[in-house]
């Protein structure tokens, strides 16, 4: 879709310096609102030493991005009455039956006890099931199927016990996944293709990205050693080639890559209480759960089925610095793309210049 806004409004101007001083490659933003794209630019370089500048339609690996993707599938099955955000994980996974948590762990010694009762999706969904961030031999990433992963995941002992802390964990969402399979009887990404992607327009929403797609893969870049210049520093969670069907497997918590244009869509659906062009695909009721903090209320951290969840924002950014921002408050949606390795603090303050400036130019703050 073309831009709408005033061509005055660039925000390449203040992405363009901090790409000529090597503090970000490049990136490519963008800001919607309920009625369409508002604007769609390309800063800096997909390629610094092949000088191949960011094209708006260049792909991206969002990583932790993917947690709302997942999120909206999860809810898509509450809205069906298929799942229920507190039902255990054992009614799903049986596996989890046998689940031992960790009550105390030194280099030499671990003591283990049974938890009281089992995770919830809920908690899975937001980080609060005592499960950790991976398995010990989960590395890359992508290496296993989801159902073996769960297999996994069942075997390793709880942190913390349900529903009582914060922590980050690709487990849970994971294992989400692969209820959302058991349930549903297609393969995690065919639930999301089918009923998420597809219908939204999501077109180059992917876990494997074709050929033809890699060709206009960013590259990632980090600081080097004495933070004065970037280096190229791949992808080191995921396993290459990045098509290959056959040795990378979903993941549900970080797996797909995407585009600024597909990634408005998806948040412009959400700005506009999950519905886009006419169609539905989340309950008014959902989108309300995915607004609001479901962690404990003991919990200081503010996440919700996938998202995180401010008072007036929520959304989710990745481990190379992507981010999305649905901002019902200012009435917009923001998409910041970078391949950035480490968190934006290392680039300039790139993402807090760009949504500052986005909500100042186009957003419509309510009273």
């Amino acid at each position: 879709m073309k831009p709408t806004v005033s061509p005055s409004v660039s925000f390449s101007e203040l992405l363009n310096p901090l790409a000529a001083k090597q503090m970000i490659a490049g990136a490519v933003v963008g800001v919607g609102d309920a009625k369409g794209v508002l604007s769609l630019e390309a800063a800096g370089s997909a390629d610094i030493a092949g000088g191949k500048a960011m094209s708006p339609d260049a792909l991206f690996w969002i990583a932790s991005m993917s947690k709302p993707i997942t999120g909206v599938a999860v809810m898509m099955l509450v809205d069906q009455g298929k799942i229920a955000l507190d039902d255990p994980v054992t009614k799903y996974i049986p596996e989890f039956k046998h689940l031992w948590q960790c009550v105390y762990g030194t280099a030499d010694c671990v003591l283990l006890r049974k938890p009281e009762r089992p995770p919830t999706i809920r908690e899975m969904m937001c980080h609060c099931s005592g499960m950790a961030f991976s398995a010990a031999v989960e590395w890359p990433l992508d290496i296993m199927p989801l159902a073996e992963a769960a297999r996994v995941y069942a075997l390793t002992p709880l942190a913390s016990a349900p529903g009582t802390k914060y922590a980050y964990s690709n487990m849970g969402i994971n294992t989400c996944g692969r209820i959302i399979e058991i349930v549903t009887g297609e393969r995690y990404e065919d639930f999301v293709e089918n009923h998420l992607c597809k219908p939204l327009g999501m077109k180059d929403t992917t876990l494997w990205p074709s050929k033809k797609q890699l060709e206009r893969l960013a590259k990632a870049y980090g600081p080097n050693p004495e933070k004065n210049a970037l280096v190229d520093t791949g992808f080191t969670h995921l396993t290459k080639p990045y098509d290959d069907r056959e040795r990378r497997f979903p993941m549900p918590g970080g797996g797909y890559f995407s585009t600024a244009s597909d990634m408005l869509r998806f948040g412009r659906m959400l700005l506009n209480d999950g519905e886009l062009d006419g169609k539905r695909y989340l309950s008014v009721a959902a989108m309300g759960e995915i607004k609001r903090k479901q962690t404990p209320q003991a919990v200081t951290e503010n996440y919700s089925v996938g998202f995180t969840a401010d008072p007036d924002t929520f959304g989710h950014g990745g481990a190379l610095s992507t981010n999305l921002r649905v901002s019902p408050l200012h009435g917009i949606t923001t998409v910041f793309l970078v391949q950035h390795t480490g968190f934006i603090n290392d680039g300039g303050g790139a993402l807090g210049t760009f949504w500052t400036a986005a909500t100042e130019k186009l957003g419509k703050k309510k009273a």
